[in-house]
C-alpha cells in the first residue's frame, strides 16, 4: 500500500570506476561521510563490549550469570529505543541529535569503566545501547536519503563496510590497550576518545552538526 519513489536506476559494466565510485561519493558527500566516518571512530574508541568478560570475572565479579546480563543490557536499550522511535520520529535537529547520543554513548561507557557497581553498569550499559541505536538511526536514514538512487547501492555498501570494520577494529582496540594499559584505563580511554570524536566532527562537518529534518536532506547528483 506504500507508494515509494525510488528514482532512475541504471545499468552499468563492472569495472574500478563502478567499484570506487561509492567511495568517491561518499568522500565528496560530507552529511554521508560525517555520519559514517563519525560511527567509524566512535565504535573504534568506545568498543567496551569486547572487555565484559573481564569486568564480569575480576572488577564486578558476578561470574557467568553476570555477565549473561552484561552482554543483554546494550540490547535491551537499543530495543527499547527502536520501538519508541518507531512511534515517535525525530522531528527536528536530527543532526545535532546524533552528535549528542555519540556523545552520551561514550559518556556512558566512560561511566561503566569507572563503575564498581554492578547495578550501575547494567544501567551504563543501556545508556550504551539505547544511544547507539540513535546514532544508527540517523545515520542509516541519511545513507538513504542523501544519495541518489543511481548511488544507493554502492554508498549502502561502502557504509556496510565502515559498519563492519568498526565493530571487528573496535574490539582489536580494547583488547590492545587492555594489554597495555589494563581493562579499566582501556575502556575509560575509550570514552574520552569517543568524546574528543565528537567535539572534533562538530567542527569538521558543520552540514552533518545543522541536519534538521531528515526528509528534507537533498540528495546531490551522482556525478
Amino acid at each position: 500500500m506504500m507508494r515509494v519513489k525510488i528514482g532512475r536506476m541504471e545499468r552499468k559494466p563492472a569495472s574500478l570506476e563502478t567499484v570506487l565510485a561509492g567511495i568517491v561519493y561518499v568522500w565528496k558527500n560530507k552529511v554521508v561521510l560525517g555520519s559514517i566516518s563519525l560511527d567509524l571512530f566512535a565504535v573504534l574508541f568506545g568498543g567496551a563490549v569486547a572487555l565484559l568478560p573481564i569486568y564480569a570475572r575480576d572488577i564486578l565479579h558476578v561470574g557467568p550469570w553476570g555477565l549473561g546480563l552484561l552482554r543483554s543490557a546494550p540490547a535491551v536499550g537499543a530495543a527499547a529505543v527502536a520501538v519508541y522511535i518507531a512511534f515517535h520520529p525525530l522531528r527536528r535537529r536530527a543532526g545535532a541529535t546524533m552528535l549528542a547520543c555519540v556523545a552520551l554513548f561514550g559518556l556512558a561507557t566512560l561511566v561503566f569503566g569507572v563503575s564498581r557497581s554492578f547495578v550501575l553498569s547494567l544501567v551504563a550499559l543501556v545508556i550504551v545501547g539505547a544511544a547507539d541505536m540513535v546514532s544508527v538511526v540517523v545515520r542509516q536514514t541519511l545513507v538513504q536519503v542523501a544519495t541518489p538512487a543511481a548511488m544507493r547501492g554502492r554508498v549502502s555498501a561502502v557504509n556496510s563496510v565502515f559498519v563492519g570494520a568498526s565493530n571487528e577494529l573496535g574490539e582489536l582496540e580494547s583488547g590492545v590497550t587492555a594489554q597495555w594499559l589494563g581493562a579499566v584505563p582501556a575502556v575509560v580511554a575509550g570514552g574520552v576518545g569517543t568524546l574528543l570524536v565528537v567535539a572534533i566532527w562538530s567542527l569538521l562537518f558543520p552540514r552533518l552538526r545543522d541536519v534538521d529534518r531528515l526528509g528534507d536532506v537533498d540528495a546531490p547528483p551522482a556525478g
